[in-house]
């Protein structure tokens, strides 16, 4: 008996091992397309579930999809009801496992290991590499089926074990023991692979399968749930809509067990199969199923999941935090490359809040302004909607709201670049380690426009406080205008890191010049008040050259941050052809 446990913990381990292994070569073949795939989706349930069931089957874990989502959702990437239709695909995805756990090819894992290894040690592209891992992923997976199919043949005759499997029969013994087990192991088709393999070896029937193939998939739920912990509420629905999902789905089956069982049975009969392959055709069966049937009702999920989890009125964060780096997807660098530009976005916001601020207090009377020259977007973003105090903490100042976010801008950049130089010590292409070293540029560049807001323009204010002088009227109203294009830069320059949006940033690059010669008029405009000695201009001339000056400084990092960015899909594209 402790051989036979020893065994099964043993072909477990290769078991997971394998799938670990063959994971990652699958996530290096495609997961540089995963983004291109979930940044497409759209609001179509048909497109969103077989996403989720060919990430699934990519990545070879319904329960690292869920968490996937959950990570997403949390940073912004995919709304909530979005993710519910990559839920239900997400099921269906992890079926094929099983249906390839319960073809009987463990004899020739040997021949895979060593096929795989030998790519993988000989292959001379990365492509050629990963698909190596593949096959000795696939090939350890399927050792292990075998060490542990071959540690339970003596318990065919053991009578305690043939007793307990009988128990198993009873659906909600069965449930409640197989959902311990896969939340203990975090597999679902790790534990399924259990199942298969005891009915290899005839210990356990179709009838206490199918209650064990339920309780897996409800166990599996438990993985996103841990995920989700200290996350927002829109990420906590994920995977609450998950579980509901699954006990609906096991509550819709669970009454006709056995007339189930005999319809897997009748299927099955025309094909010969023996009960190891009707489990595997009761688990396909079985999330096929729910996911056509919930798929017409992810609303009413949506709205379930609102009222168990609805909104709460979220307390101000004056503390320096990342929202959206995750360690767990460090070894899946598509995904986590995803993850760092959502929060290089988040830095963007920040400065767009910065930016927004700073000029109320070189403008002492906007009354005076003659707005004849704006238009009717810039006067209302210039003047009507900044806020006197901060507009996120009403309870600090507008010069303490800039303190407070360049230092958060300070601490993002820091932990951005350290994210990425840990996903860039892992097994990255040429393509992605060129990413992430003109992402962690990118970084670097938008602190320094914080550093210009922070370390130059603040200093500036007191500057132009001291001389108790306003600003010409004409040369006021040019530094507004010049101050809402430069705002417009930054907010597109969010945008685009926001919705991975290539065009947004391209806009940016094409009003670099445009603004330019902007300046120049402005410039040439400024010194001939000066030559006619026009009040105001005299006194502020040092001032108003210095600040128009640093907002054209901010305009040209902004450009640089979107070539870079522009440059990222280039370089990708190039590497393909």
């Amino acid at each position: 008996m402790l051989l036979s446990f020893m065994g099964l913990m043993g072909g477990l381990a290769f078991f997971l091992y394998g799938m670990e292994k063959m994971s990652k070569g699958l996530n290096k073949t495609a997961g540089d397309n995963m983004r291109t795939i979930l940044s497409a989706l759209t609001n179509n349930r048909v497109v969103a579930l077989f996403v989720g069931a060919f990430v699934t089957m990519v990545i070879q874990s319904s329960s690292a999809t869920t968490v996937m989502l959950v990570s997403f959702v949390q940073a912004g990437l995919m709304s909530f009801t979005s993710s519910m239709g990559i839920i239900l695909g997400a099921d269906i995805g992890t079926t094929v496992t099983t249906q390839l756990i319960a073809f009987k090819i463990s004899d020739y894992s040997l021949l895979m290991i060593a096929f795989g290894f030998g790519l993988r040690m000989f292959g001379k592209t990365e492509r050629i590499k990963s698909i190596g891992d593949i096959l000795l992923g696939f090939g350890i997976l399927f050792y292990g089926m075998k060490v542990m199919s071959d540690a339970m043949k003596p318990l065919r005759t053991h009578q305690t074990v043939i007793n307990f499997m009988k128990e198993l029969e009873n659906p909600l013994i069965g449930i409640l023991t197989a959902a311990v087990l896969t939340a203990l192991i975090q597999s679902s088709s790790a534990f399924t692979g259990i199942i298969i393999v005891l009915a290899n070896q005839g210990i356990i029937s179709l009838e206490a399968g199918i209650p064990m193939i339920f309780g897996a998939n409800i166990g599996t739920c438990v993985t996103a749930a841990f995920a989700c912990i200290g996350m927002s509420r829109e990420a906590k629905r994920v995977a609450l809509a998950h579980v509901l999902i699954k006990v609906a789905g096991v509550m819709l089956f669970l009454f006709w067990i056995p007339d189930f069982a005999n319809m897997i049975r009748a299927i099955a009969s025309k094909y010969g199969s023996d009960t190891a392959r009707q489990i595997a055709n009761a688990h396909t069966f079985f999330n096929v199923s729910i996911g056509l049937l919930f798929l017409p009702f992810i609303s009413f999920f949506v709205k379930i999941s609102n009222k168990i989890l609805p909104d709460k009125k979220e307390e101000q964060d004056y503390m320096l935090s990342v929202r959206y780096l995750d360690e767990n997807f460090i070894s899946s660098p598509a995904i986590a490359i995803d993850l760092a530009r959502i929060e290089i976005s988040r830095m963007a916001k920040l400065l767009e809040r910065m930016l927004r601020a700073i000029i109320i207090p070189f403008m002492s009377c906007e009354k005076s302004i003659n707005f004849s020259n704006l238009s009717k977007e810039e006067v209302k973003l210039l003047i009507n909607e900044i806020p006197k105090h901060d507009e996120i903490f009403p309870d600090l100042s507008l010069i303490e709201g800039v303190d407070l976010r360049e230092k958060k801008i300070d601490y993002l950049e820091e932990k951005i670049v350290d994210y990425l130089l840990k996903i860039a010590q892992h097994d990255v292409s040429e393509s992605q380690a060129n990413e992430v070293y003109s992402m962690m540029s990118i970084a670097s560049d938008m602190e320094s426009i914080g550093d210009i807001i922070h370390r130059n323009m603040l200093p500036l204010i007191k500057k132009k406080q001291q001389l108790e002088m306003d600003f010409h009227e004409e040369g006021k109203e040019e530094l507004l205008i010049y101050h809402g294009k430069m705002f417009k830069q930054i907010r597109l320059l969010k945008e685009a890191f926001t919705e991975a949006n290539h065009e947004k940033a391209k806009n940016i690059i094409k009003k670099e010049e445009k603004y330019f010669t902007l300046e120049q008029q402005y410039r040439l405009r400024h010194l001939e008040r000066l030559v006619h000695e026009k009040q105001g201009s005299i006194e502020t001339h040092e001032v108003h050259m210095e600040l128009m000056d640093l907002m054209k400084q901010i305009i040209v990092y902004s450009s640089n941050i979107a070539k870079a960015f522009v440059n990222i899909d280039k370089k990708r594209f190039v590497k393909k052809i």
